[in-house]
């Protein structure tokens, strides 16, 4: 009975009593549940404040802020002026009531309740602030570029490269040109291409560069797909890599700028033999990196613009109202014109003229054209040292001076050229022969082609250079080496350079120039060309030069060129085209001469006896359209068995006008390249697409063959009548 009055008293007092002290609390507890919501919005307040710094400095790293942060600051940015407001509006209240001495118990009630209830939700608030991660780090997107200039000579290559992706069983993809032509804009394009069609999961790109920083390269490659290393050694971050790199399905890895072979392995990067949904494309100057040390089963060239598509680059480039000023455009077009649709060069020059007046327009034209611009802002430390870059990764020395020769030629380099001055300046060691110096001609041509150096022409035996790649060739040969080059000028003696440097060149190249005699101390000059000049007669400043090899009077007026035989190391020399009418009997103590070519030289009619047969070491003979007036032995002009005592001859071409002046025992058995015309007219050029010609021309077939002649027919390629 007693247990039951108990339970009935416990439940009278929480239903009656507890409400009554509790509502009563609000007025007795009024002040210390004002302060605790004062110290509770204080302390909510730092608690924001702290999650905010967090949050800035989350957004100056790039990050991404956490949902539920986000949510928690809105909530707190909310509360915290709500009770602010009320606190302020409390201490009001009390100031109204004379601070406290008349209290208004039912306005203290209502505050008192209602800062309780505050008091709980910043409680709360600051309870639910205790978040693992402020924020995280969103994947990384390729930057894209604004779209390029629709240009054909860009579209093309573009798509062909996205049809190579598309092929299932293509998974090595090289793309190659010259430095600054593009090659880097279009793989990005490419990339950007591929990800907007969703042909991969994922398109990664990195610059391999000139000296591959692997663990950079790791770096770059890593960011894209969002992950950190946690190794510090390469080959603990190549591993994390390979396997990071298989998770993803599909992938495109673009790998640009590479000088070299790179080992994938090393990098981190799988093979695609390993991973099949794994591609690669590459860039490269060289086609020889990609092709056969990378492995690309496909190879794309990107070629330099074509001039409207140049000009399109620089108007968009140098947008400037001043441009479509009739006095500038004309000049901003031949600008773009001296670029020879290097990309490089022309984004460059429009952003360096870009707003600048006419003079300056006027001078930078000007510097292009005397292929000196090195005033122009950035033309020096992007287009010319970018393009230095691939002359000093060429290896070796002889494809370096073969490239810096090439430089020194004007447009078409015709590798006949290139064997005359290359002997002469003896650029090609372990060579005995004018044979071996061609084969190595050949194979360092091909070499500088896959560099992007050189650029093939369509014909045979001739290559040609990139108007701004020669200007490069040029400054490092005038900076480096030693060659001092002339047209068109009258060659005075303060235009000479200073006798310290004469002393030091190796090369003097003078066309089209009024000079009467060399100056004195270029005893190092070892080629020496002198086209399109009138000689009436050598001077004797010729006895100088001890150590010429390479004597080149082109296109010459001829005199009195006896001085010649002074030169007793002499191994070329070229009259071709030049107006000599008479050999000097003195030729012949050339007793190291390797080649003469007369080729062109029609008005020659006498090349005295003994003169050919006395040049023991000639190994090419040129008289293509040349000397015809061969005689029997015995009378005063040269005759055909001279040749006989030619052994090292290997090269030929002459013209016969009566089969009869053969000798019976006419040997042409060491001839490796031959133009031989029996009769009284020459080939024309159409003709000389092959080595070995034979023309027979009125030939009385009456008249046995002799034996060199039976011989030769059974060599030669092209045989005609």
């Amino acid at each position: 009975m007693v247990e039951i009055v108990v339970s009935i008293a416990a439940k009278v007092s929480e239903y009656l009593v507890d409400p009554v002290v509790r509502q009563l609390g609000y007025l007795f507890n009024y002040r210390a549940n004002i302060e605790d919501l004062s110290q509770k919005v204080l302390m909510l307040k730092d608690d924001r404040d702290r999650q905010q710094h967090s949050v800035d400095e989350a957004i100056r790293n790039g990050h991404k802020i956490e949902h539920d942060v986000c949510k928690w600051l809105t909530r707190a940015d909310g509360f915290i002026p709500d009770a602010c407001d009320f606190l302020e509006f409390e201490k009001e209240a009390r100031k109204s009531c004379f601070n406290g001495l008349c209290p208004n118990l039912k306005s203290r009630y209502r505050l008192s309740r209602a800062a309780r209830k505050r008091a709980g939700i910043a409680v709360q608030i600051h309870g639910d602030s205790q978040f693992e991660r402020v924020s995280y780090r969103p994947p990384l997107l390729e930057i894209r570029s604004a779209p390029s200039e629709a240009l054909p000579s860009r579209l093309m290559p573009l798509n062909e490269v996205m049809d190579a992706l598309r092929e299932e069983n293509i998974n090595r993809i090289g793309v190659w040109g010259l430095g600054g032509v593009g090659k880097s804009t279009l793989v990005k394009q490419v990339g950007d291409q591929a990800a907007q069609e969703k042909l991969f999961d994922m398109v990664v790109t990195a610059s391999v560069l000139q000296t591959p920083d692997f663990k950079r390269i790791q770096g770059q490659v890593a960011d894209k797909l969002d992950m950190k290393f946690e190794e510090d050694s390469e080959q603990g971050r190549a591993s994390r890599l390979y396997h990071r790199i298989k998770e993803e399905k599909t992938i495109l890895v673009v790998l640009d700028d590479l000088w070299a072979e790179v080992d994938l392995e090393k990098l981190g990067i799988p093979s695609p033999d390993d991973h099949k949904g794994c591609k690669l494309l590459l860039t490269s100057r060289n086609k020889d990196v990609l092709a056969n040390q990378m492995g690309t089963q496909k190879d794309f060239r990107v070629e330099h613009l074509q001039e409207d598509e140049a000009w399109i680059l620089f108007q968009n480039r140098a947008v400037d109202d001043s441009i479509e000023n009739p006095d500038l455009e004309s000049i901003a077009m031949d600008i773009a014109k001296e670029c020879a649709g290097l990309p490089l060069a022309i984004v460059t020059l429009a952003k360096a003229l870009k707003n600048k007046s006419l003079s300056i327009w006027k001078d930078a034209l000007q510097q292009l054209k005397t292929q000196t611009s090195t005033n122009i802002s950035g033309m020096e430390t992007k287009v010319y040292s970018s393009l230095k870059l691939s002359y000093d990764y060429l290896e070796g020395d002889e494809v370096k001076s073969l490239f810096l020769l090439c430089g020194l030629f004007s447009n078409y380099i015709h590798l006949r050229d290139l064997l005359k001055y290359g002997v002469g300046l003896r650029l090609f060691q372990g060579t005995n022969t004018l044979e071996e110096a061609k084969n190595r001609i050949d194979a360092l041509v091909d070499n500088l082609k896959t560099s992007n150096l050189l650029l093939e022409t369509g014909r045979d035996g001739v290559a040609r250079m990139h108007d701004v790649v020669r200007i490069t060739a040029r400054k490092i040969a005038s900076k480096e080496h030693h060659v001092f080059t002339l047209q068109r000028t009258t060659v005075r003696e303060e235009g000479w350079p200073r006798m310290d440097e004469l002393k030091k060149i190796t090369w003097a190249s003078l066309n089209d120039c009024d000079i009467h005699e060399l100056p004195e101390g270029m005893k190092q000059l070892k080629v020496l060309d002198f086209t399109r000049l009138q000689l009436t007669s050598l001077s004797s400043s010729f006895r100088c030069l001890t150590n010429l090899g390479t004597l080149c009077l082109d296109e010459c007026k001829l005199g009195d060129i006896v001085m010649i035989a002074e030169l007793k190391k002499l191994k070329i020399l070229s009259l071709m085209y030049s107006d000599i009418e008479e050999l000097p009997r003195e030729i012949a103590e050339l007793t190291h001469l390797r080649l003469l070519d007369l080729k062109g030289s029609s008005k020659l009619k006498v090349i005295p006896t003994d003169v050919i047969s006395g040049l023991a070491r000639l190994e090419n003979l040129c008289l293509e359209n040349s000397f015809t007036q061969w005689e029997m032995e015995g009378k005063s002009n040269a005759y055909l068995a001279e040749l006989n005592h030619l052994t090292l001859l290997t090269s030929l071409d002459i013209q016969i006008p009566d089969a009869k002046l053969l000798p019976k025992d006419m040997v042409f058995e060491n001839l490796d390249r031959y133009k031989i015309l029996l009769g009284d007219t020459w080939m024309r050029e159409a003709y000389f697409d092959t080595n070995r010609i034979l023309k027979l021309n009125k030939f009385d077939t009456s008249l046995h063959l002799v034996d060199g002649i039976s011989k030769l027919l059974k060599r030669t390629r092209s045989t005609l009548a």
